[in-house]
């Protein structure tokens, strides 16, 4: 997708008004744009791909995706991204939201952390130890996933759910023993905290994740929103090569160091891919984990969440 890390960010309500280089088209709409710590504008920003757009754009921030998917669904925003769990629990709240891309990151992104003398080494040992993570997070996700594995139950664990700032405070206090969470909180608190990963996304998450539009803005904003998407998948593959440039960039866009930026960008190799059969049944897993948990209490079928391709948006 995010204060120390958020202290550095604006509030989830702020608003990021981005003054546009050129004139804009007299017809064109102002497409509101949610975004997680930055990441999105700056990515967007290091690839040159904010240059001459012919419309307005708003930048919303928020900390994490559920605060971004509740303005989705309340209609404050027109588009942002979303991971793969966080688009389930919207949708499964009635959001009136569509996938509308898609990316694929490698999972080691995804973590839970302990304090680096804890004595929890695996999944196992976190029986009866206290959780904290975001709840509807892919964090959420992957400590309901790694518990599964590790053939527990979620009444084997304390919940704490919280946003990242908070729960990496918990972390640091002792209040919770381990942090279920995401880039680019695993590799802040790992490379300033000192903290271990016990278990991470490999081999549990699909590492997808999605630019989700209101039904209203893919009907009333089709031409803006293809345009933003095509920019945005532009600016993922230039950042894939050019780690050390987008890091130095976004670091000063997002006030997070340049080192920690450039470990999320290596390691996470987030690339655009197309919404096609494979992605739609990969969601629909994730789906199906969550009913097998009873965090969502009736299956879910998600092949409506994702919108028809728009053809100017094609990775």
């Amino acid at each position: 997708m995010r204060r120390i890390v958020l202290h550095l960010a604006l509030a989830c309500t702020a608003v990021l008004p981005l003054v546009p280089l050129v004139p804009l088209a007299a017809a064109a709409a102002t497409l509101k744009v949610g975004d997680q710590q930055l990441q999105t504008r700056g990515v967007l920003e290091a690839s040159g791909q904010l240059k001459d757009v012919p419309y307005e754009i708003e930048w919303f921030n928020f900390p994490a995706a559920q605060p971004l998917g509740e303005a989705l669904n309340a209609g404050a925003i027109d588009v942002g991204g979303l991971g793969d769990a966080p688009l389930i629990f919207a949708y499964a709240a009635g959001a009136k939201i569509r996938a509308v891309s898609a990316t694929r990151s490698t999972p080691e992104d995804l973590a839970i952390v302990v304090p680096a003398n804890s004595p929890i080494h695996s999944a196992a040992d976190l029986k009866g130890k206290r959780i904290a993570t975001t709840r509807g997070s892919i964090g959420h996700y992957l400590a309901v996933a790694t518990l599964e594995r590790a053939h527990l139950k979620l009444t084997d664990v304390t919940w704490s759910f919280m946003q990242p700032a908070d729960a990496r405070a918990a972390l640091a206090s002792g209040s919770v023993d381990a942090w279920s969470t995401w880039d680019p909180y695993v590799a802040l608190t790992e490379a300033r905290d000192h903290t271990r990963s016990v278990a991470n996304g490999i081999g549990l998450s699909s590492g997808l994740s999605f630019e989700a539009a209101t039904d209203a803005a893919i009907r009333d904003k089709g031409a803006e929103l293809a345009d933003f998407l095509r920019r945005v998948a532009a600016a993922q593959r230039w950042a894939l090569s050019h780690p050390d440039e987008v890091a130095a960039i976004q670091s000063r866009v997002t006030g997070l160091p340049a080192d920690v930026l450039k470990t999320v960008y290596q390691r996470a190799q987030l690339h655009p891919v197309a919404i096609d059969g494979n992605v739609i049944a990969e969601q629909q897993r994730t789906a199906d984990l969550y009913v097998r948990a009873e965090v969502i209490k009736t299956r879910l079928d998600v092949a409506p969440s994702f919108a028809k391709p728009l053809s100017a948006a094609a990775p």
